[in-house]
């Protein structure tokens, strides 16, 4: 794409004061009755690895300025990446061309009012300098490891530095730059039968062990050779954090008030209203979305330039809080929750305990460890059921101990059955949750121990 380059700072994202001067440029040229401008740039690379070597590598940048016009009640929206006199034009004419050919939105809500917002600290100098070679360097860290002990490693890594801008005809103007880092990696047996997976993400690069990561996918290949069958069943299971996230971040997709209210969710309070305030898992779990947190540092605005603010979903318990967006808490009488989510998606972190894993194996008379979920599929929302399969170190815990590999399982499970036979559980860390291996949302979990886990099918799988 081609645009002066001294709308990019030396972070390869656009600054500030040019994404303000360009937002205004954009609004002068609007002729609806209101108009916001979102203007996202990002700097992405990535360093993809396989048989022990780079296969593939990668650096772009992009800038896509969009259009929200509103005809009356009508809205139409564009984007385009021509910053150009011309581009800017056409992109706002298009905006308000095909707002005059929708129908009328009976819930649209006004354009915001000037905001204050925080800063979230999500923006780290060390992801932002993340070359290449360095990519390449922590590459190299797994890569050497697997070779010398005869396995085979393959990974991807990705860092993306963004900047997003919020601007609309009522004077509103939001900024913000973040950085996000993902490095995942599955280390195989050279016969291809044993496999271990360890990954991790950030916002800080520094935060990155590439070394630490590529031990630990190695132990679990060599421990998984020889994987044997394991009937299915309700067995009482330890899971990694990985597999926690994997899990629990879906209680958060399901915490909309207005499907609640509307009778199709899980939150749905039978015989009309919601659970806020009712007890729906262990009382040691809370769930909170902080974008100011250290640990999930994420967006201080949404998509409509509202502010984002600490949201407890569930306390001790106790479901606190939903999901309102602004047409529902008008309709509602509520405020907007203002949680994170839009620019940055969302985060979340769960409560912990004080347990190591090998602490929480050892109080497992027969169980399994799970080190990482795939292929996750949702079956029914009105318990947030989903089913999907465990991958790259699944093993068979006796005594306490973790005795031999299994055949991996399909399971059938909802993270709110999960928690609510929850028995013990280990320290929070941040984890890598995406089965893509992108920088995802921040997600911090512990290491669990549960009772009764719904294990339906075996695979054969590796």
């Amino acid at each position: 794409m081609s645009r002066p380059v001294s709308m990019l700072d030396e972070a390869r994202v656009m600054s500030r004061a040019d994404a303000e001067a360009l937002a205004k440029k954009v609004l002068a040229l609007s002729t609806a009755t209101e108009t916001r401008v979102i203007i996202g740039s990002s700097a992405r690379g990535n360093t993809r690895f396989a048989v022990n070597q780079v296969s593939t590598a990668g650096d772009n940048h992009d800038l896509v300025v969009a259009v929200r016009s509103v005809v009356g009640k009508r809205v139409g929206s564009a984007s385009t990446n021509r910053l150009d006199d011309a581009g800017l034009k056409a992109v706002v004419e298009n905006a308000e061309r095909l707002a005059r050919l929708s129908p009328e939105d009976a819930e649209l809500m006004p354009e915001l009012e000037p905001q204050q917002y925080r800063d979230s600290n999500s923006y780290a100098n060390a992801t932002a300098a993340l070359d290449p070679a360095t990519r390449a360097a922590m590459v190299q860290k797994i890569t050497d490891q697997a070779r010398a002990a005869g396995l085979v490693s393959t990974g991807y890594l990705e860092t993306r530095v963004t900047a997003q801008a919020i601007a609309n005809s009522k004077g509103l103007f939001a900024y913000n730059r973040d950085t996000d880092i993902a490095l995942t990696t599955t280390v195989r047996t050279a016969d291809g039968q044993g496999s271990g997976w360890a990954g991790a993400s950030s916002n800080d690069a520094g935060k990155i062990d590439a070394a630490a990561l590529g031990a630990r996918a190695i132990e679990k290949a060599k421990r998984s050779l020889g994987a044997v069958a394991v009937e299915p069943g309700r067995y009482t299971v330890v899971l990694e954090p990985t597999a926690v996230g994997n899990l629990v971040q879906l209680i958060a997709g399901a915490v909309s008030a207005r499907n609640a209210d509307e009778g199709r969710s899980f939150f749905t309070k039978a015989g009309g209203g919601t659970k806020i305030g009712e007890k729906v898992v262990d009382e040691r779990v809370t769930l909170t979305a902080d974008p100011f947190d250290p640990d999930t540092l994420g967006a201080p605005f949404t998509g409509e330039g509202l502010p984002t603010k600490p949201v407890t979903w569930i306390e001790n318990g106790v479901v606190k809080n939903l999901n309102y967006d602004r047409y529902w808490a008008k309709l509602k009488g509520k405020e907007p929750t203002g949680a994170a989510g839009g620019f940055g998606g969302g985060v979340l972190k769960m409560s912990g305990g004080t347990d190591t894993l090998e602490q929480l194996i050892a109080g497992v008379t027969r169980g399994i460890l799970v080190t990482r979920f795939w292929y996750i599929r949702p079956v029914d929302p009105r318990v947030i059921l989903f089913t999907g399969l465990t991958r790259d170190g699944t093993f068979l815990i006796e005594n306490g101990k973790v005795t031999k590999a299994v055949k991996n399982f399909r399971f059938n499970e909802s993270p709110i059955f999960m928690l609510n036979n929850l028995e013990a559980m280990g320290r929070p860390e941040r984890v890598s949750a995406s089965e893509s291996g992108n920088a995802g949302p921040a997600i911090v979990v512990p290491p669990i121990r549960c009772r009764d886990f719904s294990f339906t099918s075996l695979s054969d799988a590796v």
